[in-house]
């Protein structure tokens, strides 16, 4: 058989302090473990084919990007349905992401999302 059990009950304070504390250190955690976002990136609009949605970029940020060659970065573009079409010189946020292909890297796909930059 148990023994006597006794209720403890704290003060409403000490609670919300503790659950304040939990709540913190979950979000520290959540910063320093979790996945880092992509960085937005500005580049120049070089061309834009609406045929294809092909849409190549320029500019120093987009030297260094995975995908790009020779200082331009061409890929398909993914839009919302209300962004304006780019034109060449316009500046351009955006993020691109390379989808590796199957074959090789004759095969990868280059998505850039972003829309031009007012």
């Amino acid at each position: 058989m148990l023994g006597p059990v006794a209720n403890v009950n704290l003060p409403t304070p000490v609670v919300l302090a503790g659950a304040g504390l939990c709540l913190l250190g979950g979000y520290l955690i959540g910063v320093v473990a979790g996945p880092e976002g992509p960085d937005r990136t500005t580049g120049v609009v070089e061309s834009y084919d609406s045929g294809t949605r092909t849409l190549c970029l320029e500019g120093d940020s987009v030297e260094d990007l995975d995908g790009a060659e020779d200082g331009v970065l061409c890929g398909i573009w993914q839009r919302a349905a209300s962004s304006e079409s780019p034109h060449r010189g316009d500046r351009f946020r955006f993020v691109s992401n390379v989808e590796r292909g199957q074959s090789g890297p004759d095969d990868d796909r280059v998505l850039i999302f972003g829309e031009v930059d007012d």
